[in-house]
């Protein structure tokens, strides 16, 4: 039996929302320098501004484009762009919790911060007795909102996420329903040590992997012009390449062999990192290989090495020190935390000397955890009794027809149908 969404049996792939990361065809022809992208180039969108939107595309770089200018690649995306944006309509009046979070929240916001929301919402009884499974995320087009079922926002606040503790204790939560209330009321029951290392052990570890980003990102051009030279050759091995890089690289190895294994490694993860970003056709060494000799686009400094990650990774380790010492909450930074994090986001501080200052918190982070007054553990008695009690209101609602989104006003369920 396979059961579909009857609302998704027929389909305009020029009228569907395209989230980010969609694969799409471009439906008209651009210039690009001297570079002509004719129609029906593949590219993935990377950027949403309204009705416009950017798309990065192999061997070119990121191009601007209008929505009616776009096709999804696949009809897998154009049914799940359908359904997310179906699902975020019909439950965006279920939001029961709702808060600004992310730099406005921690008095760090410059123009050019967005307006990033998260919160909870809860879904009517009927959604939750059928055959499709409900969801358990409301997501909007851009990225910029994230509201999470009740449930999965309570599990995910027993284990400590940041995410999820930070919309509940940000200054600007807000409640938009008894049920949103009772949550805040409760959400000292989420909080205990873990945070030491769902927040900060988890922030040092990212930075680890940013330092090693940040190796991975120093002999890229080089790579790339290794290839480049070779252009006239019949071909180019990975080895060659892996043994030419062993020999340029400053990390330590055992043995010869094993130096050019780890070139060979970090060759590796610099074709499938290119891939990820949409850069490559395939995540193997031979696309790398045309990418070289065919593009002549400049390459963005990856994702993970960009300031704001770095910034707010040690944003990160200072609140969950401060929150370990003092037992309650701060997000906003101040003072000289303030003025570094912002330093750091503008990019005025060396990736190296982030991590020398993190790696320097980890010891007041330990101290702050052993000295803490916080419980060892959440209180899971209460988180579950909560969610047995937003259960019993919503089914109380929707018995007795209440008014709203959760009674009498409650948005259908999706409906189900054999499909040939």
């Amino acid at each position: 039996m396979d059961l579909r969404l009857r609302h998704l049996a027929h389909l305009d792939p020029l009228a569907v929302a395209l989230p980010h990361g969609t694969e799409v065809i471009t439906r008209v022809e651009r210039v690009a320098g001297e570079r002509r992208v004719p129609q029906g180039t593949v590219g993935r969108v990377v950027k949403i501004a309204g009705d416009q939107l950017d798309v990065a595309i192999v061997g070119v770089g990121t191009l601007r484009y209008e929505r009616r200018e776009l096709s999804p690649r696949r009809v897998g995306q154009v049914l799940w762009a359908q359904r997310r944006e179906t699902v975020w309509t019909a439950l965006l009046p279920c939001v029961v919790l709702d808060a600004q979070v992310g730099s406005h929240a921690w008095g760090l916001a410059d123009e050019s911060s967005d307006d990033d929301r998260r919160g909870v919402f809860a879904l009517p009884l009927a959604w939750t007795l059928g055959l499709v499974a409900p969801p358990e995320d409301l997501v909007r087009e851009d990225g910029s909102a994230t509201y999470w079922a009740a449930g999965k926002a309570i599990r995910q606040a027993l284990r400590a996420d940041p995410n999820t503790l930070e919309m509940l204790f940000v200054a600007g939560a807000a409640a938009t329903d008894p049920i949103g209330t009772w949550i805040l009321e409760e959400r000292q029951a989420f909080v205990s040590t873990e945070i030491h290392g769902s927040f900060g052990r988890y922030a040092l570890g990212q930075l680890r992997r940013l330092e090693q980003a940040q190796r991975l990102a120093e002999h890229r051009g080089a790579v790339l012009e290794w290839l480049r030279e070779g252009a006239e050759e019949s071909a180019v091995s990975l080895d060659e390449v892996a043994t030419r890089l062993a020999r340029l690289s400053p990390r330590a190895a055992p043995s010869e062999a094993d130096a050019v294994h780890q070139a060979k490694q970090y060759v590796k993860q610099l074709y499938r990192s290119l891939f990820d970003q949409g850069l490559l056709a395939g995540a193997d060494f031979a696309s790398l290989v045309r990418f070289a000799r065919e593009s002549s686009a400049e390459l963005e400094l990856p994702r993970e090495l960009r300031p704001k990650n770095a910034y707010n990774l040690v944003r990160l380790i200072a609140t969950a020190t401060r929150w370990l010492r003092e037992g309650e909450p701060s997000f906003v930074a101040t003072g000289a935390l303030r003025e570094r994090l912002l330093a750091i986001k503008r990019g005025e501080v060396r990736l190296d000397d982030v991590i020398v200052e993190a790696e320097a918190m980890a010891a007041e982070l330990e101290a702050a955890r052993a000295e803490s007054r916080l419980p060892e553990r959440p209180d899971v008695a209460r988180a579950d009794a909560l969610l047995r009690r937003i259960g019993e209101e919503l089914a109380r609602r929707s018995v007795t027809r209440e008014a709203g989104a959760f009674g009498a006003d409650a948005p259908p369920p999706p409906e189900v149908v054999w499909s040939d």
